[in-house]
C-alpha cells in the first residue's frame, strides 16, 4: 500500500504513524465554535499520554469549506495539553455547511452506538498486562481495569445492586445494552427498572 505525503514523519518530535495532507502550525489549526462534544480533562490527560507514546495514529481533520476541525478537537487539546507547535492535519472537502455538520456530529455519534464484548476485552487487557507496557495506553485507567475485571469476575449468586439514572428518552437504549451485558457474563441476574413518577 503506497504511503501519503507525511507518514513517517515527526511532528514536534512525535511519529507521524497516519496519512495526511499536511503537518500544520498548531496555530493554524482553529477548534469549531459550539462543538457539540465535550471532552474532559482526564481524557485529554490520558490521550496525550497515548500520543507521546504511540505517534500520531490519526491526524485532526479540517475542513476546506469552513477551516474549522471536524474531526479530532480531542486531539487538538492533547497537542496542546502536550506544547506541541506542529501537527498533523488531513483536510476535506465539504460541499455545503449542512454536510459539514452532519459528519461531525456523525463522526461522535456513530462511535456511541458501538458496543463492547466485556468478555473479550477482558482477555485482551488479560493478555496486554504482562508488565512490557503501561496499560493506561489502551485508553484505560488503572482503576476501571480494576473495575472492569472486578465486574466481570462476579459470582452468580452474588446480590449486587447498580443503581443508573439515564435521560428518559434514551431509556430503551441503556436497557438493551445492559440485558445483553447480563445476558453474556452474569446470566441469572434480573433488570428490573424502577418505574419513576412523572
Amino acid at each position: 500500500m503506497a504511503t501519503r505525503p507525511h507518514e513517517g514523519c515527526l511532528a514536534d518530535g512525535i511519529p507521524v504513524h497516519c496519512s495526511c495532507t499536511v503537518i500544520a502550525s498548531i496555530d493554524e489549526v482553529t477548534p469549531r465554535p459550539g462543538n457539540p462534544k465535550g471532552h474532559p480533562d482526564a481524557q485529554i490527560r490520558l490521550l496525550a499520554k497515548v500520543i507521546r507514546a504511540q505517534g500520531w495514529r490519526n491526524p485532526i481533520v479540517v475542513s476546506t469549506r469552513s477551516q474549522f476541525i471536524t474531526k479530532g478537537h480531542a486531539r487538538y487539546l492533547a497537542a496542546k495539553l502536550l506544547g506541541v507547535t506542529r501537527v498533523p492535519v488531513d483536510l476535506q472537502p465539504y460541499a455545503s455547511e449542512r454536510q459539514e455538520m452532519a459528519d461531525v456530529l456523525a463522526d461522535n455519534r456513530l462511535a456511541e452506538l458501538g458496543e463492547m464484548n466485556l468478555g473479550a476485552l477482558k482477555d485482551i487487557l488479560g493478555d496486554l498486562d504482562t508488565g512490557e507496557i503501561d496499560l493506561e495506553l489502551t485508553g484505560y485507567t488503572e482503576k476501571s481495569i480494576e473495575n472492569l475485571m472486578a465486574g466481570l469476575g462476579l459470582e452468580d449468586d452474588e446480590n449486587v445492586v447498580i443503581k443508573i439514572q439515564v435521560p428518559r428518552d434514551e431509556a430503551d437504549e441503556y436497557a438493551r445494552v445492559l440485558k445483553k451485558f447480563l445476558a453474556d457474563h452474569l446470566p441469572n441476574a434480573k433488570l428490573q427498572p424502577k418505574s419513576s413518577s412523572r
